[in-house]
Formats: C-alpha cells, sequence, structure tokens
C-alpha cells in the first residue's frame, strides 16, 4: 500500500449552528493542521441588503484566526450577485456555491443539494452569475440527490466555467448524513471533470483519511466536519504534526472551558449556552470512548451548574 500524500489541504466543513465564527476561533486556539474553512451557508433574503448583523459570521474581524470562504445558498442570479458583491467588498475573493444542503426544506426549494436533479438550472445559473462575479466561485455539492447519475451527469458541463474548486460529500441528498458514504462514486467523478476536487465525508479516523487518500491519489484536499468534532487532533493526526497523545486530556478540556465561556458571553440566557454546548457534545463525546456512557448526563442538565458537573465527570482524567 502507498503512502497517503504528505501535505493534504484540509478545509473545516460548514455545520451549520456549530462550526460558526466563534467555534472556529476557539478551536484554532487549541488546535493545529486546518488550513481553511467553508462558513455555513448564508440564508437567503427577500431584500436586497445585507445588513453586517446578517453577515456577522464571515465579518473579517473575528475570522482572522483562519482563512474562510462564505457560502452562498441562493438558486436566483440576481440574488447571488447581490450577495455575493457585498461579500466581495467585505474582502473575500472566492465564494462557494451550496449545492450540497440536504435538509428536506432546503431540498423542497431547489436549493442546496435539491438542486442536483436540475442540471440545466444550475448550468444556466452559473452563465448569468460568473460574467458578473468580481470573485472566484467555488461548488460543494453531493454525488446527487436521488442517484449517483446526477453527478456524472452534471460534472462534465462544468468544465468551460472558471470555477476554483470543487467539493463533492460522498453521499447522496437523500440520505441526509445516515448510511455509508461512496468513495468509489466519488473516484467516478475524478474521471468526469477537469476541476480540481475536494473529498468530503466521514472522515473520522486516520485510518479512514489514509484508506481514501490511497484509494484517490489525484485528491490533496479533504474535507472534515463531524470527525474534527468527535476527534480535534485528527487534522494534526493527519498532517503529523505535534502529536496529540501529549497532554491530550489538558487541550480537551483547555478547549471546551474556552469555548464554553465564549458561548456563555455572546448567548443570552442559559437555555441557548446549553442548547448549543450539547449540540457539541453529540459528537464531542468520541474524544472520551471510555466515558460515552455519562454523556446522557450532559444532554439532560437542566441548568449551567449541572452541565458543569457532568462534564467533569467526563473530562477529568
Amino acid at each position: 500500500m502507498s503512502n497517503p500524500p504528505q501535505k493534504p489541504f484540509i478545509y473545516m466543513a460548514p455545520l451549520r449552528g456549530i462550526t460558526d465564527a466563534l467555534f472556529r476561533r476557539v478551536y484554532c486556539n487549541h488546535f493545529h493542521g486546518i488550513d481553511s474553512a467553508i462558513a455555513p451557508f448564508i440564508n437567503p433574503q427577500r431584500k436586497a441588503a445585507f445588513s453586517d448583523k446578517l453577515l456577522s459570521d464571515i465579518l473579517p474581524d473575528p475570522n482572522c484566526s483562519l482563512p474562510v470562504i462564505p457560502q452562498i445558498l441562493n438558486s436566483d442570479p440576481d440574488g447571488f450577485i447581490v450577495l455575493a458583491d457585498r461579500l466581495y467588498e467585505l474582502g473575500y475573493e472566492t465564494v462557494n456555491w451550496n449545492l450540497g444542503c440536504p435538509v428536506p426544506m432546503v431540498a423542497k426549494k431547489r436549493r442546496g443539494s435539491g438542486m442536483l436533479p436540475f442540471p440545466d438550472q444550475i448550468v444556466e445559473l452559473i452563465e448569468q452569475v460568473l460574467p458578473r462575479l468580481r470573485c472566484q466561485l467555488s461548488i460543494k455539492m453531493r454525488l446527487g440527490f436521488q442517484n449517483y447519475q446526477e453527478s456524472l451527469d452534471l460534472l462534465p458541463r462544468l468544465d468551460k466555467f472558471p470555477l476554483a474548486e470543487i467539493i463533492i460529500h460522498a453521499r447522496l441528498g437523500k440520505q441526509l448524513y445516515k448510511g455509508q458514504t461512496a468513495p468509489d462514486r466519488f473516484a467516478e467523478c475524478v474521471d468526469q471533470t477537469k476541476h480540481s476536487l475536494v473529498y468530503n465525508g466521514d472522515i473520522t479516523k486516520f485510518e479512514i483519511y489514509a484508506d481514501l487518500a490511497n484509494r484517490l491519489p489525484a485528491i490533496s484536499s479533504w474535507m472534515i466536519g463531524r470527525g474534527l468534532l468527535a476527534n480535534p487532533f485528527l487534522p494534526e493526526e493527519i498532517k503529523a504534526k505535534e502529536f496529540s497523545g501529549l497532554r491530550r486530556q489538558e487541550r480537551l478540556a483547555a478547549f471546551h472551558d474556552e469555548l464554553f465561556q465564549e458561548m456563555k458571553r455572546r448567548l443570552s440566557g442559559p437555555g441557548h449556552l446549553l442548547g448549543r454546548m450539547k449540540q457539541v457534545w453529540i459528537y464531542f463525546i468520541e474524544s472520551f470512548p471510555e466515558k460515552k456512557k455519562l454523556l446522557k448526563n450532559i444532554t439532560k442538565a437542566s441548568s449551567e451548574q449541572k452541565y458543569l458537573e457532568a462534564v467533569r465527570t467526563v473530562i477529568s482524567a
């Protein structure tokens, strides 16, 4: 078996409600190996104006610790350009078009992965947008919404456009985040496009990354989402940086504590705070495999004090 690439490029995936600017900043204070992040998508607006409040997650000041690419969900050219122009004025040289979100309320509006069965509409939007776009365009998509043929039909039609890259989550939209990924189907996509591809989907362990890197030798860029929350050291392990065995428990505790305190400062009321932290713990508990049974004490905590007491039983050595 050949060795995986020595210098992979690693993106932090956009996980709505979790990997916002605050999370990205705190993560980078404690862990290494992430090269860039795709921000969670910006909701399309009926009105043309995009205030700083609506764009708070991708304003420059909170995002100085990590290069970020903002994500657009719009399916109409005019709305797309209005937002892209605003992002360009904020200093962004690349925007990402979301053709991957599988959430039913998004997909049924022919947005996100719900647009993949309609390649003519995708191509038409790009044709209208690119001549007016002042920044580069990348795409994040899935292998299809209903079937794998959708990506194989679409990708060759995108070759005529000067896209920065295409990120493909190796699932169908109808799978949501369930079931197995399909690396072999992703490999078929490599042969159907001239564009650089980024692999996304269930990279949760170094061994999984190494196997994918050997199966997909043409791929040097990777996106990690839930695997990064479950094991924040994973990008370091992939890049063989300062290894996680040293001070592992101490670093995990310090990361949690800063994230908790920063969220407490920003969010209004204990309900919002505990709700957000419990979302993180659904994945973060994987960093403490011998204590996974204690997750229920965290998710059932009804007060800040009870939450912190439950957390200490997990994080303490």
